[in-house]
């Protein structure tokens, strides 16, 4: 793990390298959340989980974020989780990072963490723990334990029974070893009085390492609101099963095309969101419907989660067809979207890799 005296400027002419590979320099573009794939009989299908990890990979993934919220990692066995990330890691091949959940309490968390580090993964997001409403201080104790308890850079996730006080932050910020923010409950106001107060009270060489990352559900939706706050990371749902709509957004979002932003948001985005909010778990099982939609079979959501209802599935497919439709619309004549891996009709006919 990251000391405080190895993190300082003057601990050793090695710094300036370790710092380049840590998990704050690498994380760049989308990042990738993948679903976890499941037998006809439930069971871990680690086969159709490399295919899908693949797949994120050649089309453009930043970062694979492997046994997360969209992951199921609420489902999982430590067998299993520790399978899925082992199998993230051999498929990035060290070219971008992987980041594993770890959650529940804090000695099940710095479990999960020691098994992640096992399987090679670069990087940790520390979920939300356990049922409990903590104290500010509480929280504090949870995070910081777990940041000392292994070698990996933790990204704190805030959202549900983990909200934090832009001096919670701030402590956090300062702590050897977590590297983030990710932000699931979209409180603006908030996100940017953490931002402040980071700035203004933790070493700016500290701070500017410091990650924020929009994690909202479909956080396409919400991109142009975090952008104005400078938060410009985000993980993205719709990359699991339409990395082409997920590509194109981003580099709308990216050039500042607002036009293309606002064609995608009202004729894609909004929809789906809209689609999802009809639902209990939609956020998970909904984009696993979709990556079954586009070919490949990884089963369906275990237990507490329920399938989504056959008409929204069948409303999510003309959804799909119709952001495909827009993307391919703004295409230049004669190219494919990027990631697109030959289109559509090559991942319903069993293209998607």
């Amino acid at each position: 793990m990251t000391t405080p005296s190895s993190s300082s400027p003057s601990s050793s002419p090695g710094t300036s390298a370790r710092e380049a590979r840590s998990l704050s320099a690498r994380l760049d573009g989308l990042l990738f959340f993948p679903v976890t794939a499941y037998g006809k009989d439930g069971s871990l299908d680690l086969d159709a989980f490399r295919t899908h990890v693949r797949g994120g990979l050649d089309a453009g993934a930043g970062a694979v974020f492997a046994c997360c919220g969209t992951g199921e990692f609420h489902a999982l066995t430590p067998q299993e989780f520790r399978d899925c990330v082992a199998v993230a890691v051999e498929e990035a091949r060290g070219e971008v990072p992987v980041v594993a959940g770890a959650g529940y309490g804090t000695a099940l968390a710095c479990q999960f963490a020691s098994l992640a580090e096992e399987a090679g993964a670069d990087g940790l997001l520390a979920m939300p723990p356990y049922l409990v409403v903590p104290s500010q201080e509480g929280l504090l104790r949870h995070y910081t334990a777990l940041a000392s308890a292994t070698a990996l850079d933790v990204i704190v996730y805030q959202r549900d029974n983990a909200v934090f006080a832009p001096s919670t932050v701030a402590r956090l910020a300062r702590t050897p070893g977590i590297a983030g923010l990710k932000d699931g409950l979209g409180d603006l106001d908030l996100m940017q009085r953490i931002i402040s107060t980071v700035r203004s009270e933790v070493p700016a060489e500290v701070a500017g390492r410091f990650r924020y990352f929009n994690g909202l559900p479909t956080a396409e939706q919400t991109g142009l609101a975090y952008r104005s706050l400078g938060v410009t990371l985000y993980s993205s749902a719709v990359f699991c099963f339409a990395p082409e709509i997920a590509l194109d957004f981003h580099r709308a979002l990216t050039a500042g095309d607002d036009a293309r932003v606002g064609r995608l948001l009202d004729g894609f985005f909004r929809p789906l969101v809209e689609l999802r909010d009809r639902g209990r778990g939609y956020a998970v099982s909904l984009v696993k419907a979709g990556v079954r939609l586009r070919g490949l079979d990884v089963g369906q959501v275990r237990p507490p989660l329920s399938e989504p209802a056959a008409a929204h599935v069948e409303e999510l497919a003309r959804l799909i067809e119709h952001g495909l439709a827009l993307v391919s619309s703004e295409a230049s004549p004669g190219s494919s979207p990027a990631g697109s891996g030959g289109g559509a009709a090559a991942r319903r006919s069993g293209g998607h890799r």
